[in-house]
């Protein structure tokens, strides 16, 4: 080779090498994106919606019926000349017969007999139907947020290597059904779709169905008159619990819960979830942290922290800052993977849908 070309050659090499070396980088981030929550891209909105705010609150409950004494027959008496005879006939209620004479004793054979009682309420079968009740959901007076879009700025760590691309939660519902989309989505990568939709009930949201899809979905579904979840991605079914939600619902849902019922939120209490993925479902156990005061680049923004933490090796750490000026839709997201992985989505600004 000669002498003149050994530069332009070198130079050539050099140049592929870093093309491959930014491909490989690329390339990684896209596999590794796939493990976080995305949506499709902004489009035209066509279904309809109400940007205000819904109270979801039970009816109060009615006034206990007043208990009727029964009516009960009185057995007739030997006639006497100190006993009137009472007929066989004469109907007395309850009430009547303890302010009445007293009724013969009974004989010693009749005595004998044992006499039907109640169950005390600390027999084994009375504790098992309060623990029954006891481990039931409790009950929220929901408020839920007004149709939205909520744009985000999102940076990520993926194998050491920073990256920022664009998020964006929008968030639709009529006060019947509702329809919810997160993105994140690069100029360079594309975008992955994470969407969910089902009814809105008097205990806030009832996914039917969430997908989650990149270059093709996969989805569960909400099959209530069977009790369970399926996947399509052919993974066991899961039974389906109350309350049940997905990992996207789960945002919404408590943001009914803090909007509706604000003061029974303290520091350190517990909010358990099914939370119900593409491929399976996990139990979720947020821990409510103290008010704080985000730094972000739209101003600084009150928030209460909830922090999810891992309970498995691969388990991925959920940390959610809900504000009150955005009715408690989330101000920052933050997912940690067990490898370090992470992705931190914070607020920028919301528009109408």
């Amino acid at each position: 080779m000669p002498k003149r070309w050994r530069p332009w050659v070198l130079g050539c090499a050099l140049a592929l090498a870093v093309f491959l070396g930014h491909l490989g980088i690329l390339q990684s981030l896209s596999e590794a994106l796939l493990v976080w929550p995305q949506a499709q891209p902004q489009g035209q909105v066509n279904r309809a919606f109400t940007t205000r705010s819904v109270r979801l609150e039970r009816p109060a409950a009615a006034e206990p019926a007043k208990i009727v004494a029964p009516m009960v027959r009185v057995a007739k008496k030997t006639a006497s000349a100190a006993t009137p005879i009472a007929s066989a006939e004469t109907v007395q209620p309850a009430t009547e017969l303890a302010s009445s004479e007293p009724l013969p004793s009974a004989s010693p054979s009749e005595s004998s007999a044992p006499s039907p009682s109640l169950e005390p309420a600390s027999s084994p079968a009375a504790a098992a139907v309060v623990a029954e009740v006891d481990a039931s959901p409790p009950r929220w007076s929901l408020l839920l947020p007004g149709s939205t879009r909520l744009r985000y700025k999102v940076h990520g760590v993926i194998k050491s290597f920073n990256y920022y691309v664009n998020g964006e939660l929008l968030w639709l519902h009529d006060g019947k059904t509702y329809d919810a989309r997160l993105e994140i989505s690069h100029f360079l990568l594309g975008a992955r779709v994470q969407t969910s939709k089902g009814q809105v009930t008097l205990d806030g949201l009832e996914p039917l169905r969430f997908g989650d899809k990149v270059r093709s979905e996969v989805a569960a579904h909400f099959e209530r008159q069977k009790g369970r979840v399926s996947f399509s991605a052919n993974t066991p079914d899961a039974p389906l619990q109350a309350l049940a939600q997905d990992q996207l619902s789960i945002f919404m849902q408590l943001a009914a819960m803090f909007a509706g019922e604000p003061t029974r939120i303290k520091p350190g209490m517990p909010l358990p979830f099914q939370a119900v993925g593409p491929r399976s479902s996990e139990n979720w156990v947020f821990q409510v942290g103290k008010p704080e005061i985000l730094k972000l680049d739209a101003g600084p923004v009150p928030a209460v922290a909830l922090l999810r933490e891992r309970t498995g090796e691969y388990d991925t750490r959920v940390e959610l800052w809900l504000a009150p000026q955005l009715d408690y839709l989330p101000a920052r997201i933050r997912l940690t993977q067990s490898n370090g992985d992470e992705v931190d989505m914070q607020w920028i600004s919301s528009q109408k849908p």
